[in-house]
């Protein structure tokens, strides 16, 4: 039900997923070490009502993998030129863990592009104190969304991981598809993510200096809270509850990647929210 379309901005390409059967217009950003079929099963669910775009985010995906830029400012300009490009004044805009920081600061500074926020179990939404610097190189081996990254002597070892994943728990036919789209051979006849080591560094860096929400938001939003996600407490609740004046909390079951685990309660959370945003 879905299209590849590659967006030809000024200094990268992105490449999308786009289901263009209805009209209001929907974004849909990925987290880290993802790619946009993480979000197909939610865009044939909505694809009647909305104009939906998932890109591959720069460093991921099949979209542009510089050398350099991955702060949440170029990220931001991206997805400025991809609206441009799309005609689109504003959008309904769902992010995932590490995107879904990189949406609040986006909101901050843009709110008029923003017809509704949706926040899919965010992470590190404040500052990181920097001695939190030294624990990247074990961060980088432990976390599951960056074991994929290999390097694997063959596909069958990086398979024989992936299984284990929180993301891939269950190794259903999405989950399959998911796991095979955001791997690919590597030289020496090995394997790995297409997720890149550059994009890795210079964002975890960034997400440590920068706070997700710095000051009151208006947008209608949406918190999904996964019921065995990241965000288990009153204490990782407060920073939203105080700064996200509209704020609406929808705790679903699943994990960290609820919308790979448990797709169909979590697309149902999804469309009843944005049905209501009129």
């Amino acid at each position: 039900m879905f299209v590849r379309k590659t967006f030809h901005l000024s200094s990268i390409e992105l490449s999308c997923l786009e289901w263009n059967l209805g009209q209001e217009p929907l974004l849909l950003l990925h987290g880290l070490a993802d790619h946009a079929f993480v979000w197909s099963s939610l865009g044939n669910y909505l694809s009647d009502d909305y104009h939906i775009i998932a890109p591959d985010l720069r460093g991921h995906g099949d979209s542009s993998k510089p050398a350099t830029g991955y702060k949440f400012t170029d990220y931001i300009d991206d997805l400025e030129a991809l609206m441009n490009d799309l005609g689109w004044k504003s959008a309904h805009i769902l992010g995932h863990s590490w995107s879904a920081k990189l949406a609040t600061i986006w909101a901050t500074k843009k709110p008029e592009r923003f017809k509704s926020l949706i926040l899919i179990d965010p992470f590190f939404i404040d500052k990181m104190p920097s001695i939190f610097k030294v624990t990247f190189p074990l961060l980088y081996q432990v976390l599951p969304f960056l074991k994929a990254m290999g390097p694997f002597k063959s596909y069958q070892a990086a398979e024989t991981l992936a299984r284990n994943l929180k993301q891939y728990q269950g190794w259903s036919p999405l989950q399959q598809k998911v796991f095979q789209l955001g791997m690919e051979p590597k030289a020496e006849g090995k394997w790995g993510g297409k997720f890149v080591v550059q994009a890795r560094n210079e964002i975890f860096e960034d997400v440590m200096k920068c706070a997700g929400l710095i000051q009151p938001i208006d947008i209608p939003t949406l918190f999904i809270k996964p019921q065995k996600g990241l965000n288990r407490t009153q204490w990782q609740l407060k920073p939203y509850q105080t700064y996200l004046k509209n704020l609406q909390i929808q705790t679903v079951p699943g994990n960290h990647w609820a919308f790979l685990v448990e797709p169909e309660i979590f697309n149902q959370a999804v469309s009843k929210f944005l049905s209501k945003q009129g």
